[in-house]
């Protein structure tokens, strides 16, 4: 272990909203289109994809930054957690997001810059659309 992905997007929603997002089992859930529980609270668990996905808030930083320790189902059962950090900075028309995942297993790293981009960045850029107009939030 010890490899990392880093993705970067702008996104069209306030920071405030995607931390909100990302931290609602309905919402997080809404936007990838498969099951995930949240506790939102720091030290809180999570789970999404109906459970591939498993960890805990570490840090949470209300708009700014998400620190999660991180696994799937796939990690092999020696493995560590890895480590999801989630930054938040206010941009004109959105935010500048910064996802940096940590120590993932070698021979996995490809897998997960593909499923961040197009199972999370992608969905979440469309939802932020869809919410911001039905909200009127523009």
């Amino acid at each position: 272990m010890g490899e990392t992905v880093k993705l970067q997007a702008v996104l069209p929603a306030r920071p405030e909203i995607i931390f909100r997002i990302w931290l609602s089992s309905r919402q997080h859930s809404d936007f990838t289109g498969s099951p995930a529980t949240i506790d939102d609270s720091e030290g809180g668990e999570f789970t999404a994809w109906n459970g591939y996905i498993s960890g805990r808030n570490r840090i949470l930083v209300p708009g700014r930054r998400i620190v999660q320790s991180w696994r799937t189902t796939d990690f092999p059962e020696d493995a560590l957690d890895s480590e999801l950090e989630l930054l938040l900075e206010s941009f004109t028309g959105g935010t500048v997001f910064t996802l940096i995942h940590r120590n993932l297993p070698e021979d996995q790293v490809e897998d997960y810059r593909n499923g961040w981009e197009e199972l999370y960045l992608l969905p979440l850029k469309e939802y932020l659309e869809d919410y911001l107009d039905a909200e009127n939030l523009h």
